[in-house]
């Protein structure tokens, strides 16, 4: 029974890993789309953005201003770096952070929005835990570099 349960395992890993890069993929755009359109709509109007944040969003320890801008900016500049894959694992790890952040500053988002922050949230952990994979400049960048030589 054992050996008939590791077989089974063996070939869905067959199956799976050359899927992986494409999941990878997959969650780093998906994400990434998710974050940047609404960094988009809090640019587009910016006036709506500073009254949410001055007195809907109950962001802690920092001003409502600073919280406005720095949020926006993440929603607008994480995102690219995740889409293209680049410096994947920290950039996943700080936009992971903004989301708890996110579902912590506004309580009425608990109601409708709680489960699409935990899926965002998993699948960025995805990417924190297995990088970027094949398709993405960090993979890129790393093959790039010369090989150093122990002979002089």
């Amino acid at each position: 029974m054992l050996n008939f349960i590791r077989g089974i395992d063996s070939i869905g890993q067959k199956i799976a890993e050359p899927l992986t890069p494409f999941l990878l993929l997959f969650t780093r755009l998906w994400v990434a789309w998710v974050f940047f359109k609404s960094g988009m709509v809090k640019f587009s109007s910016w006036d709506s953005t500073l009254y949410l944040f001055e007195y809907e969003y109950k962001v802690p320890v920092i001003p409502w201003q600073l919280a406005a801008y720095s949020g926006t900016a993440a929603e607008l500049i994480l995102p690219v770096f995740l889409a293209l894959g680049l410096f994947t694992r920290p950039m996943a790890l700080v936009l992971f952070v903004f989301n708890i952040v996110a579902v912590a500053s506004y309580p009425l988002l608990w109601e409708k929005g709680f489960y699409d922050h935990q899926l965002w949230g998993m699948m960025i952990l995805v990417n924190v835990f297995w990088g970027a994979g094949l398709f993405s400049l960090d993979r890129l960048i790393s093959n790039e570099q010369p090989k150093r030589s122990l002979i002089k």
